[in-house]
């Protein structure tokens, strides 16, 4: 059997200490993003009951499990992902690359016209390794999601994004600022410190 190496090491001794990994097992999410979510709703509560949603990147379900609970039967939860994605109660999924113009058109055509209180994404891209084209295209799929935002939130709406600290973070909030009257950073303590990765939070939409 081959050697583990030091990295992968750290990376295991990591996981299988983490304590929101074993929250993830006894609660049933499944995977420990879910956290993150919770996190950021118990301090800035936006999600609640009945609030209607799109979930972007949605894969492996984690955000929406934790969004459907929380809208309850009067709320409405569509997801999107490049990945399959196992069935939710209450969440209405379609499986497709979001860069692709068709695979959007069919999920307009699944919002039906509603006008979402709510845009969640936790997107990120296939990593290169290399750091230039990782923050690129994370930036790229980002601002997506941000058009996406623009053309089918409510006025008054909320756009919560996850992006990474580097090359391009100050230009993306600079262009959110354009659309929301607030924009916040969220750090949830379920995000890993030695990550880049920051939410922001788009308020009040336009």
């Amino acid at each position: 059997m081959p050697k583990l190496s030091k990295s992968s090491k750290a990376w295991l001794n990591e996981h299988v200490n983490d304590p929101y990994v074993h929250r993830t097992q006894k609660d049933g999410y499944r995977a420990r993003a879910a956290y993150k979510l919770l996190e950021i709703n118990e301090k800035d509560k936006i999600i609640q009951a009945g609030t209607v949603l799109a979930d972007l990147g949605s894969a492996p379900g984690s955000w929406s499990q934790v969004a459907a609970k929380l809208v309850g039967a009067r709320g409405k939860v569509f997801a999107l992902d490049i990945l399959p994605m196992q069935p939710i109660d209450g969440v209405d999924f379609i499986q497709g690359d979001f860069r692709d113009n068709e695979v959007l058109a069919q999920f307009e055509q699944l919002l039906g016209g509603r006008a979402l209180d709510l845009v969640i994404c936790d997107m990120a891209p296939n990593m290169a390794g290399n750091a230039v084209i990782d923050q690129t295209r994370s930036y790229y799929l980002c601002e997506l999601a941000l058009a996406f935002a623009a053309d089918h939130l409510k006025t008054g709406g909320t756009f919560l994004v996850k992006v990474f600290q580097g090359a391009g973070f100050q230009a993306f909030q600079a262009a959110m600022r354009e659309q929301f009257a607030t924009v916040q950073t969220r750090k949830p303590d379920a995000s890993r410190n030695r990550s880049s990765e920051l939410y922001l939070l788009g308020r009040n939409k336009r």
